[in-house]
């Protein structure tokens, strides 16, 4: 028998209703929904990080000083002791350094700011006896401006705000200073157990290969850093015993602040070396030069005998791509950028040909 043949008319419900439309799911109104808070999402995002910049630097700068001071503790633990006292001791010695540093350097800084307040009142006397000076406040009247300022009511509240803001700027260092110890030293006591977690995420048919390159990098890293260290010890010292035998007033505090810039790439040292040339010529012009051309002979010897010597089992990055990444990560983040920029192109380095050359030539 043949089938009847299907109405052709309309059903009940669409007599009234109509013909139903698309389903929802296809609607250009949710996907457009959908692709509007995709957009609202990911601007929150980018929010989220950019207000959080200061942590994700921080923290960035802990990793980086733990993978850092891992080789010593190490170096401490072949030698016989467990792991706690050995980063102990490495810690220790970390703050020793910073308290060293302080000390170097607020007593001289406190001294020549006292000693300048001390001398304000004869600057304004030889300035009230300069000919141009008078000439200029019987001109412009420059002397009751400047006594109408200073009586002035608002003064002490530009001053008080100043001071605030000077406090609340010395408070955040400190702040962050203190938070930067303790990253550090959580990353430090939990390097191994990071390490292992992260390789966990790693399918087990490539965790051996995986550990073996993250290996090489945190050794490189940490290499990296122990040389940079290392190198920026020997300008200290080097640059304590000519400042010393110069005559240079403050030689340690100088010799600590040319050790601590030249841990910058590409700037650090020559920052240090203006800087110091600079103290040192306010003496006398001689010991100004002196000093910039101890420095210039320093750096060429820095830079193509001492630094590839202690380099040559750290990072393995050309010279081109070294000075391309510190400019970037300068850029992105400013010195740690720069400082952190180095080892992360030997990390990539080593990625690209471990990972991605032997897969291209298999192709």
């Amino acid at each position: 028998p043949t089938k009847p043949a299907a109405p052709t008319g309309p059903k009940p419900d669409e007599r009234f209703f109509g013909i139903p439309g698309k389903a929802l799911a296809k609607s250009p109104f949710l996907f457009g929904l959908t692709a509007g808070l995709g957009v609202l999402v990911a601007i929150g995002l980018a929010q989220a990080v950019v207000n959080t910049r200061s942590v994700i630097v921080l923290v960035l700068v802990a990793m980086f000083l733990a993978v850092g001071l891992n080789p010593a503790v190490e170096w401490l633990a072949r030698r016989g002791l467990s792991r706690r006292p050995a980063i102990s001791i490495v810690f220790l010695g970390v703050i020793a350094f910073f308290a060293l540093f302080g000390l170097a350097i607020v007593p001289p800084v406190a001294e020549q700011v006292s000693d300048f307040v001390a001398a304000v009142p004869g600057y304004i006397n030889e300035l009230l006896a300069n000919p141009t000076i008078r000439r200029l406040d019987a001109d412009y009247g420059l002397l009751a401006q400047l006594k109408a300022y200073v009586t002035s009511p608002d003064l002490p509240r530009v001053i008080a705000g100043g001071i605030v803001g000077a406090g609340a700027v010395v408070f955040g260092a400190f702040f962050s200073g203190v938070t930067l110890l303790v990253l550090t030293l959580y990353f430090l006591g939990s390097l191994g157990s990071i390490k292992e977690y992260l390789l966990g995420l790693v399918p087990a048919t490539r965790r051996e290969r995986t550990r073996a390159m993250s290996d090489e990098i945190l050794d490189g890293i940490g290499g990296y850093v122990a040389g940079n260290v290392v190198i920026s010890v020997i300008a200290g010292v080097l640059s304590y015993a000519f400042l010393g035998v110069a005559g240079v007033e403050y030689a340690l505090a100088l010799a600590l602040v040319v050790a601590v810039t030249d841990l910058i790439p590409l700037v650090g040292a020559t920052i240090g070396a203006v800087f110091v040339s600079g103290v040192a010529l306010l003496q006398s012009l001689p010991l100004g030069i002196a000093c910039a051309v101890f420095f210039l002979i320093y750096q060429q010897v820095e830079n193509y005998v001492i630094y590839p010597r202690v380099m040559k089992r750290s990072v393995d990055v050309a010279p081109a791509v070294t000075v391309i990444a510190a400019l970037f990560g300068g850029t992105l983040l400013g010195i740690v950028g720069a400082l952190i920029a180095i080892p992360v192109a030997a990390a990539i380095a080593l990625v690209i040909r471990e990972v991605v050359l032997p897969r291209q030539a298999r192709v």
